[in-house]
């Protein structure tokens, strides 16, 4: 017989199962040597997280609604949303906007900064990144504005400092292949960071993230992520959560704030958004990737949910795209 606390050990939650899978895309670096005084601002990011390595010297982090401190070396930050905020070598120092500064472009990938005075050196390693999973994507929208990892915080066990150390080793030595370095170091030491923050922050106990971890909630979730394709009842999705029907639907209910047939249908419609604006597919076949036995049941269900028609969303996001900015 099986024992009853092996659902419970981490290798089954679900949540840390998602964490394990989320990989990022269009990751772009930037290397910055800093000289005082100077002072940068960072523009929103369109929907790409920014995070933030200090190597040597410090930097003095500012963003709205988040309070400014310092970031000393072996300091990681993350702005999951990629919300607009500053760098400077003192919180008094003016900004200049970052578009404005000339960078060397190294590879496609990879540039570096220098700007400032003849001050004090700070360097410095920025990311930018793209998750492109729509489970990250809901991972990361319950992320604060920012997060703040210091090598001295006891939670990390060590992990943070070794990362880092060859994360600025890859960014200073502009070795052949240190690209690819710096993109896996880079994927291990978000994830973890990420990983943390739900291990220790008290929001992460409530509503979805909270259901992701629950061993039978969660495991229903995961199914509906992995395969929204399959015709989903309550009684098919009680059986993966080996409860009862009723259980099933008042736990579900309770720890996601809806139902779990509503939050399918919203799971299936974003799913079809990211199909309708990234592929080519025809709509029947996005249809029957989404569950939806037909074209017409699918473009009847999306117009229910949306208030327009599947077409419709395609050529407008693809005119969106192709627009002057």
């Amino acid at each position: 017989m099986t024992n009853p606390t092996t659902i419970l050990t981490p290798a089954l939650d679900p949540l840390s199962e998602t964490l394990h899978a989320m990989h990022m895309n269009g990751t772009l670096y930037c290397r910055a040597d800093l000289r005082a005084p100077w002072g940068i601002q960072i523009p929103h990011l369109g929907g790409l997280m920014g995070f933030l390595v200090v190597t040597s010297g410090r930097v003095w982090f500012d963003m709205e609604g988040a309070e400014g401190q310092w970031l000393e070396p072996g300091s990681l930050t993350l702005i999951p949303h990629g919300l607009p905020h500053t760098l400077r070598d003192a919180p008094e120092s003016p900004v200049v906007p970052l578009e404005t500064l000339p960078v060397t472009q190294i590879t496609e990938r990879y540039e570096i900064l220098q700007y400032g005075g003849t001050g004090d050196l700070t360097r410095a390693t920025y990311g930018v990144v793209r998750f492109d999973s729509q489970v990250a994507q809901r991972v990361l929208a319950r992320l604060p504005k920012a997060i703040f990892y210091h090598r001295w915080d006891q939670e990390t066990d060590g992990w943070m400092e070794s990362t880092l150390r060859y994360v600025a080793r890859e960014a200073a030595s502009l070795r052949p292949g240190g690209e690819t370095v710096l993109t896996r170091l880079a994927d291990i030491l978000v994830i973890q960071a990420i990983r943390a923050w739900l291990d220790t922050a008290p929001e992460a106990r409530n509503g979805w993230l909270a259901a992701m971890r629950d061993p039978q909630i969660g495991r229903a979730l995961s199914k509906m992520h992995q395969h929204p394709d399959l015709p989903w009842s309550i009684e098919k999705l009680a059986n993966e959560a080996a409860l009862s029907r009723s259980v099933f639907s008042a736990r579900f209910t309770e720890m996601v704030g809806q139902s779990a047939m509503n939050y399918l249908t919203e799971w299936r419609m974003s799913v079809a958004t990211s199909l309708l604006e990234e592929t080519e597919l025809l709509l029947s076949e996005i249809a029957s990737r989404v569950g939806y036995g037909s074209e017409p049941a699918f473009g009847r269900a999306f117009k229910r949910f949306y208030g327009f028609a599947p077409g419709r969303h395609r050529r407008t996001s693809r005119s969106d795209q192709t627009s002057p900015v």
